[in-house]
């Protein structure tokens, strides 16, 4: 029983190292404060460690990490508006070697949750329409259509604040 918790563990570990930037991020994007998401984080890696589940490869391995931190994300949402909380908003710190585009994800942040996590999974993880789909257990046509609501306001927030054509 002990190798089988310390496999279980060190798969977790592994997992952590590989998807644990991706899992921050997509809490942040609900969030928009780190203490929260590395809070999300943690819960996803219990998650894990309760459930023990096994995946068909990778793809499927990473799209369960993050539906799990995308729900726990919300649930910590539903959570804040019945309580009420002021949660300071703090940066995301950006890559040195990419170009600063957080004034891009700023105005992300302002687009309503349905548009805001479609855009921010189709750009930032860089999944289909059809895995976003998937993942968000909606039509692909909705997440299509979200997805082009999503940059029609995105640039509506973008012309306005920062006077791009």
């Amino acid at each position: 029983m002990g190798d089988c918790n310390q496999a279980v563990t060190e798969r977790a570990a592994a997992l952590m190292d590989k998807y644990g930037n991706i899992i921050l991020r997509v809490a942040y994007s609900y969030l928009h404060n780190m203490e929260d998401a590395e809070d999300i984080l943690q819960d996803t890696l219990i998650q894990f460690l309760r459930n023990n589940p096994t995946f068909a490869n990778d793809s499927h391995e990473k799209a369960w990490l993050i539906t799990v931190a995308s729900n726990l994300s919300k649930n910590k949402i539903l959570y804040l508006k019945r309580r009420q909380s002021d949660e300071l908003s703090e940066e995301l710190v950006a890559d040195k070697d990419k170009e600063d585009l957080s004034y891009v994800w700023e105005a992300v942040k302002a687009l309503p949750d349905k548009y805001r996590e479609v855009v921010h999974l189709f750009y930032q993880e860089g999944y289909s329409t059809k895995e976003i789909a998937e993942i968000l257990s909606r039509n692909e046509s909705t997440v299509r259509s979200d997805l082009k609501r999503g940059r029609d306001k995105l640039k509506k927030i973008l012309k306005e604040a920062y006077d791009f054509g």
